[in-house]
Parts: structure tokens; sequence; C-alpha cells
């Protein structure tokens, strides 16, 4: 299971919210580029890039961290938040990033996503399915969908998306563990889906249960920035 560091991004700084309420902000470091060479000198191969104010915004914002950091390192970077137009989908392939995250735009306008597809393959996307309550959030999680998300990864799956990253979002961020049950359900659905598990790890113990689900990755971050879980134990997973 890959261990994916997160860096999510607000005024350029290295941020975290609990349960994506922006009113709810902890500014844990000032360079988002110090903080991914940190993580790619403890043996990590992945970054998971969110540009916090641009999914508020519905357009990308913090392009400049992106650059910085796809330039500065040789992380392999998945990046999204906001992205809503095919320029920015090359800028965000042209300025370093592996994959192109997408959420809201896959509910809102599923037409040009599939258009994405055809233009740059599936395998350039990283869908996320947010969900709260078991249905798809969405909109940096200041909307819920009525869509569930056993539909909306069918839906994808039938596209060609093989690898998708969910945040349970009652559990982001709070450090109260993982979804498991949700993991596990979804994989039990969709074996062949590389899933990736997002929010709410807290412990290595954590990492072990997610595992054991057959996810694919886990995606961490404050529990790194808070120092509950050490870089060099998540570096026994790589």
């Amino acid at each position: 299971m890959d261990i994916i560091p997160a860096i999510d991004v607000i005024d350029g700084r290295c941020v975290r919210l609990t349960e994506g309420d922006y009113s709810q902000k902890t500014v844990y470091h000032h360079d988002p580029l110090e903080m991914a060479k940190a993580f790619e000198g403890a043996g990590f191969r992945r970054l998971h890039l969110v540009d916090l104010d641009g999914a508020k915004a519905g357009r990308v914002v913090n392009w400049k961290v992106l650059e910085e950091v796809a330039k500065g390192t040789g992380l392999s970077i998945d990046f999204g938040g906001g992205v809503k137009t095919e320029e920015e989908v090359r800028r965000i392939i042209d300025s370093g990033a592996d994959l192109v995250t997408v959420g809201s735009i896959a509910v809102r306008n599923e037409a040009l996503l599939l258009e994405w597809f055809e233009r740059h393959g599936p395998e350039r996307f990283l869908l996320g399915a947010d969900v709260r309550e078991g249905r798809i959030a969405i909109g940096a999680w200041t909307e819920t969908t009525d869509i569930p998300w056993k539909d909306f990864l069918s839906r994808y799956l039938s596209h060609g998306v093989r690898q998708a990253f969910c945040t349970d979002v009652s559990r982001d961020g709070r450090l109260e563990g993982p979804s498991v049950a949700l993991y596990r359900e979804m994989k039990a659905a969709f074996p062949g889906l590389g899933l990736i598990a997002s929010g709410g790890v807290a412990t290595i113990d954590d990492l072990h249960a997610l595992k054991e689900t057959g996810c694919s990755g886990a995606i961490v971050g404050k529990a790194i920035y808070e120092g509950r879980i050490r870089l060099e134990d998540l570096s026994l997973f790589t």
C-alpha cells in the first residue's frame, strides 16, 4: 500500500482543515516546497497536492506552488482543486503533475470530463469520490449531492477510471481513525478499483487496518503535521 503525504494549500502555505471547514484552518508550514522536499527525503514517491483556494473559487489558484514543487522535487504529484477547463488540465500536466485530480467536475459536467478522458486518457486523472453520509460531496465539500457513492464510482469505472481516492468528510482532519468499514465496502463492490483512502488516519495501526481492506494507497496529512506519526515510521510502508 502506497503512503501518500498530503499538502493542502491556502495562500501559498501548507494548511489542514477539519471536516473541510475553511473556518477551522491550521497553518502548519509556510513553504510547501520545503515540506515536499522533506517528504521526498524520507523516501516517499508520491504527493497529494490540493489547491484549497482553487477548490473554493472554482478555478486553479496556486499555480506557483505546483510549479515549484514539480520543479524542485522528483515526486509523482497528483494535483487538483477547482479544475474546470481544458486549459487548466493542460497547464497542470505541463507544470509537471502526473495526475489531474477531479471531483466536482465529474458531477457537474460529465460530458466535459469525458472529453478530457478522450484527449489525455483516463489514466491521467485521479477521481475524487468524497463522501458524506453515503453521498458524494463536491465544491470543497460545501455541497452534498443526492448521488450514492456506488453509482458514482460505477459510472466512471465504465469510462476507464481505474484509480480513485475517497475521503469520508466526517472523518477528515479529526484524527479519529479512517472509515475502514466504508473502504471495505467499496473494495467489495469494486475489487478492481485502485482505491486510495483519505481522512482520519491518526496512527500506524490505522494504516495497517486500511492495508487489510485492500486499499492500494492511503493519504496522510494532519497526523504527520501534528507529530502523531513519524515520517521514519511511514517510510516502512514505502
